[in-house]
């Protein structure tokens, strides 16, 4: 069931017309909530409600058995991981695997042949088992009690929101507001909506109006030697999958607020950033801070060696590119990022350059998106090849060819990509953000503001696509 849906505005119609009237009763409230995430959630394939069900009925049952025999904690929490984990290699990595062992054998003149399986992917499994995994790793560090309410447990593992994209809640935040009543008041309905209209004005109009010239450039057989269109075409797409993702969280979040439950941020202006510590520490938060606390830290971080905290990272940081698809460009997208943090870390380019007065922040923020945007050219492109034949037109001084390249993405999408442009260098001035918020003027203009994003949503919505996430 996608967000940007008319059966979700009617799922959602109904959902809260009920939730009123039962969020003050714990125990139904749990139960209920837990149904109407199983229905949101088998909405696209009801199959998939097996898997999240053993998933979570292993991981409930772990926590518990960490709890009551001590003495066997790492072995029920080894049964918890090895679950996990070993759902996401059978439906997500099995068949890459299978693709490259059969590759490998061809090297040496063997023909393997095996067959790959061609399951299904299940929508979000990436999330809903860190989710789960996040659970029972907390139990087994003494971090939180195990909860004794399978339906608390399950409405935390399904809770449909943020079920299949994100973000990522961590149990210790999210179980114990599940357990007492949470008051929603007028102040939290006014952001949770303030939060839903905006993510659904990335996602429709900016993130849909992006994806089929995005789409058109990466899946045409004749590529367009044209240095300025692929400049275009690859900022389209930054700009797309931060919208759409940051589209689906801001709706999460929002939703989540009317309920009376606090998602953590996922996204803060990632585009502002001025270096990649500073990158990952504003994109998709709750995933880096999870790679963070349950792999980089456990392998000791930046307190061992230096060369050993560099290699922790690159570690961290393939195993996220992997996480995110199973293809090498993932990976290699992966690499690049751990080779950007490696070259900051070593020569401290961000602080020095910010040093500089007046344009040193702004030259490094340029530097980040230019190279972030060269990385993205690997998480979009079909292979390895076509990524290396991109970035390579995109430095070919001898086909820059403007004017194509204004035909082909037309007037709309590039006064969308200045407008996009324009918010996050807003933001990148916290001083300037402050002080206009902070006005009179802007008070009494936020209801007037949020019905002219509603009314643009409506009359400049692009094509309706699936979001970008839901296939990791």
């Amino acid at each position: 069931m996608l967000f940007n849906s008319l059966v979700f505005l009617v799922f959602a119609a109904i959902f809260f017309s009920i939730w009123p009237w039962i969020k003050h009763r714990l125990q139904l409230r749990s139960a209920f909530l837990v149904a109407a995430s199983f229905i949101f959630y088998g909405w696209w394939d009801w199959r998939f409600l097996f898997l999240i069900i053993a998933s979570g009925l292993v991981d409930f049952s772990c926590a518990l058995a960490i709890e009551s025999y001590p003495r066997f904690k790492k072995f029920w929490l080894w049964i918890s991981l090895l679950a996990n984990i070993g759902s996401l290699a059978i439906f997500k990595y099995c068949d890459f695997f299978i693709a490259n062992l059969n590759q490998a054998g061809s090297l040496f003149g063997w023909t393997l042949g095996i067959s790959p399986l061609e399951l299904i992917l299940p929508v979000g499994i990436s999330f809903y088992t860190f989710q789960s995994m996040s659970y029972t790793i907390d139990v087994y560090r003494g971090e939180m009690k195990a909860t004794r309410h399978i339906s608390h447990f399950f409405a935390y593992l399904s809770m449909f929101p943020q079920l299949v994209a994100g973000p990522i809640v961590r149990a210790k935040d999210l179980i114990p507001a599940l357990e007492k009543n949470q008051p929603v008041s007028s102040e939290d309905l006014w952001i949770g909506l303030r939060w839903i209209v905006h993510g659904f004005f990335k996602k429709m109009v900016i993130a849909d109006s992006f994806a089929p010239a995005v789409a058109a450039a990466f899946e045409s057989e004749a590529v367009v030697a044209s240095a300025t269109y692929w400049w275009l075409v690859v900022i389209m797409f930054a700009f797309q999958i931060y919208c759409d993702f940051s589209g689906y969280s801001d709706i999460a979040r929002g939703l989540g607020k009317w309920m009376g439950f606090e998602f953590p941020e996922n996204f803060n202006h990632p585009y502002a950033a001025a270096g990649f510590r500073d990158f990952w520490s504003r994109w998709h938060m709750s995933l880096s801070t999870w790679f963070r606390d349950y792999v980089y830290l456990p392998l000791g971080g930046n307190r061992v060696s230096s060369g050993r905290a560099h290699f922790n990272m690159w570690f961290t940081m393939l195993v996220s590119g992997l996480w995110h698809g199973s293809a090498w460009t993932f990976v290699i997208w992966g690499a690049l990022h751990a080779f950007y943090l490696s070259v900051e870390r070593l020569t401290q380019w961000p602080k020095r350059l910010c040093a500089i007065p007046v344009v040193g922040r702004i030259l490094a923020i340029a530097i980040t998106f230019i190279l972030a945007c060269i990385a993205w050219c690997f998480f979009r492109a079909n292979s390895a090849q076509q990524a290396f034949e991109v970035i390579g037109l995109l430095f070919s001084i001898n086909s820059i060819n403007a004017d194509l390249a204004i035909q082909r993405i037309g007037t709309f999408k590039l006064v969308l990509i200045g407008l996009v442009f324009v918010r996050e260098g807003f933001f990148a001035t916290s001083a300037c953000r402050s002080k206009i918020f902070e006005t009179e003027w802007y008070a009494n203009a936020k209801v007037g503001m949020l019905a002219c994003v509603i009314i643009a949503t409506i009359l400049f919505r692009g094509p309706g696509h699936s979001f970008i996430y839901f296939q990791f």
